[in-house]
């Protein structure tokens, strides 16, 4: 059965995506912009170091080369950049490539070029091309937010996973999905049928593309049509049937005829458990001797704000499900758990998680640290004596286990942290669902990077106090 969700009718041929002028535009935009940042990078190295006499035409061949390897790179082809990761390797790559064809180039022609005006040009067009492609990104997932800049897509399959893809383009816009309508492969007597069906559907919705649910289609069926839907020029994505898997742990190989997504282990242990601990240490110690004034000036403030200790304990799993005490500013007045009892029926969090915001228990000075996360300093202590990591799993309470499945133990195979996936997403304001996927998302895909991108997302969602109560 075809549902048809929105658009008109058009008799036409089958849209082609790669074709179209305002694509090509786009292009043609974006390279524009990222000539025009590299020059810009350029030409700010040369006033901070002579470029030398054949500086200008150095220059020249330093920006065609550099867009020649931008596009090898397929910096200009959207589904190789979904990742900010991947965007910002590509980028690098394309800039150190570029350099080092320069140098040759200027050896090869015996031009006058200082050295080190090409190494200070490397590090400043890399940082100006990043930052560029960083604010069109952000552009892009407003327009899409919008319901701007999206990709008409038909959905091949209708079973629970076809479903979950759905919801997850209505809840996440800024992928730039929207899919105008379903096709039930299982409603098509033989695949010739198929295909004029779903043809038929992205021609009256004018679909750019189709993405297939690979569980909700036979390997016959989807075999054919494929190769049909490719040869009309409809762009063709299929899912892998797998969720919160990180995509650099899937390497796609051929098994005979079959092509196979290999899955790489999950590495806890060894050199990288080593160099996480090494890493938390540092920046933990270091941490603590530039915010000494800053930690200073709280303890007096809660002091002199309520009667009671400075820091508040309370005793939280770990790692392996052992018990430590995590350490925080005292927020709330002595007698708040106590006070929880009342407040059962007034929780606004889900699960086992209380949360209210306007919670009579909590201090002046303990609402200004609770918005602003500056409670969880003393944390620190936690991970230099190696209780907590500064990234990892919320410290789940031991009476907030007796309500968990059996998925949600596996949080406890990594050291909880002081910020996570759960607290950048929205923090208080995420369901408790969320919260389980998200730490199990990280305890199966970490890495030093993605505890990396973690802090660098927690500064700006912690000084725009999402979700934080």
């Amino acid at each position: 059965m075809v549902v048809v969700e929105q658009g008109k009718a058009d008799q036409g041929s089958v849209p082609r995506l790669s074709g179209g002028n305002a694509v090509v535009r786009t292009k043609a935009l974006q390279v524009g912009l990222d000539v025009l940042v590299a020059g810009g990078g350029l030409a700010l190295a040369g006033t901070v170091v002579p470029a030398g006499p054949d500086g200008l035409g150095a220059s020249g061949i330093l920006l065609i080369v550099l867009a020649f390897w931008m596009a090898r790179a397929r910096l200009y082809v959207a589904r190789f950049i979904t990742r900010r990761s991947d965007e910002i390797r590509r980028i690098l790559d394309s800039v150190i490539l570029a350099v080092a064809c320069g140098a040759v180039a200027a050896f090869a022609f015996n031009l006058d070029v200082g050295r080190t005006w090409l190494g200070l040009s490397t590090v400043v067009v890399a940082i100006g091309l990043v930052a560029e492609r960083e604010v069109v990104r952000r552009r892009y997932e407003k327009l899409r937010a919008a319901g701007k800049r999206r990709r008409r897509v038909l959905m091949i399959g209708e079973n629970e996973e076809s479903c979950l893809l759905i919801r997850m383009f209505k809840e996440e816009p800024q992928l730039g999905y929207d899919v105008v309508g379903t096709v039930d492969p299982f409603e098509a007597d033989n695949p010739n049928e198929l295909t004029t069906l779903v043809l038929s559907a992205a021609r009256s919705q004018e679909a750019l593309g189709v993405v297939v649910a690979a569980s909700g289609i036979s390997t016959a069926a989807s075999n054919r049509l494929i190769r049909d839907l490719v040869d009309a020029g409809v762009h063709v994505e299929l899912s892998s049937t797998l969720v919160d898997i990180d995509p650099g742990r899937l390497t796609v190989r051929p098994l005979g005829r079959f092509p196979v997504v290999y899955v790489e282990p999950v590495q806890r242990n060894g050199w990288r458990a080593v160099a996480k601990r090494v890493f938390d240490f540092t920046l933990a110690s270091g941490a603590m001797v530039v915010l000494a004034p800053v930690l200073a000036l709280i303890a007096l403030w809660i002091r002199r704000g309520s009667p009671g200790p400075i820091i508040f304990r309370q005793s939280r799993v770990g790692q392996d499900g052992v018990a430590f005490d995590v350490m925080k500013f005292r927020t709330m007045v002595v007698d708040a758990e106590e006070i929880l009892k009342d407040l059962g029926d007034k929780n606004e969090g889900s699960g086992p998680l209380f949360k209210m915001k306007n919670d009579p228990r909590v201090t002046k000075a303990g609402a200004f640290l609770r918005k602003t996360s500056l409670d969880e300093l003393p944390q620190l202590f936690n991970v230099i004596k190696g209780e907590m990591s500064l990234v990892g799993p919320r410290p789940a309470l031991a009476s907030e286990m007796a309500e968990w499945d059996q998925d949600l133990y596996g949080r406890l195979r990594v050291k909880p942290g002081i910020t996570g996936m759960w607290q950048v997403s929205g923090r208080s304001e995420t369901t408790f669902e969320e919260y389980t996927r998200l730490d199990l998302y990280y305890v199966d895909n970490w890495s030093l990077l993605v505890d990396l991108s973690i802090l660098a997302r927690t500064i700006p969602a912690v000084l725009k106090s999402d979700g934080a109560y």
